[in-house]
Order: structure tokens, then C-alpha cells, then sequence
């Protein structure tokens, strides 16, 4: 599925609940980059951080990096176990996803981050 300039927070909650990993993919890279509220954002990115299929789990942890880099604040306490747990994980693009997010929040908020 293609990013889609023209989402709503509604079409995204409907794309969440019906939880196709096709349409999950994108979905907390484009509120990520274009947050329209940066705490629903962190709310999408940290609901799909656990989502079974790795590629959306990774993409959603990416998404707390772009958070960090675009609206200046994160909920510590929730984000940092999640890009931890992320840094561990089995898969490898988890990982590198997870990397690249502990990069940006070490950068941008000056969060100290287990394992990285």
C-alpha cells in the first residue's frame, strides 16, 4: 500500500483493526513523517511495535526515531523498553530498524538506550 497524502486518523484506526500486514506496513511510517498529532502517532507506532509480522514491527519502531527527530518528545517510560526490546529482537530488520531508532532518540532526546 502507497503512503497516502489524503489519511485520516479514522482510516488508519480502520486499516489497524482490521490488522492486514499489507496495509500495516506503511501506516506508522506515514504518521511518523507527518504526525497530525504526535501523541496518537507514539499511540499507532507503540500498538504496532508488537504486531506479529516483523517488517510492520519494524517499521513502527522506526517510527519512534522520526517522532523523536520531528516533535521533539517522547513518552520515555513507554518508548524506551519497546526500541530496547526492538535492539533483541529475532528478526534482523527489527533490529536494524530498532538501531536506527536508538541513534535518533540517543540524538534527539538524549536518551540513554540499553544495549546500543
Amino acid at each position: 500500500m502507497s503512503l497516502q497524502p489524503d489519511w485520516t486518523i479514522a482510516d488508519v484506526e480502520r486499516l489497524i483493526e482490521r490488522g492486514e500486514p499489507d496495509d500495516l506496513l506503511n501506516i506508522a511510517i506515514a504518521v511518523s513523517l507527518n504526525p497530525p498529532d504526535c501523541s496518537w502517532a507514539t499511540t499507532v507506532c507503540t500498538r504496532l511495535a508488537s504486531h506479529a509480522d516483523p517488517n510492520v514491527r519494524g517499521n513502527a519502531i522506526l517510527g519512534f526515531g522520526h517522532l523523536a527527530r520531528l516533535c521533539g518528545a517522547l513518552d520515555e517510560a513507554r518508548v524506551r523498553p519497546l526500541i530496547e526490546s526492538a535492539l533483541r529482537d529475532e528478526d534482523d530488520y527489527v533490529r536494524g530498524q530498532a538501531d536506527a531508532a536508538a541513534s535518533d532518540v540517543t540524538f534527539f532526546l538524549g536518551w540513554t538506550i540499553a544495549g546500543f
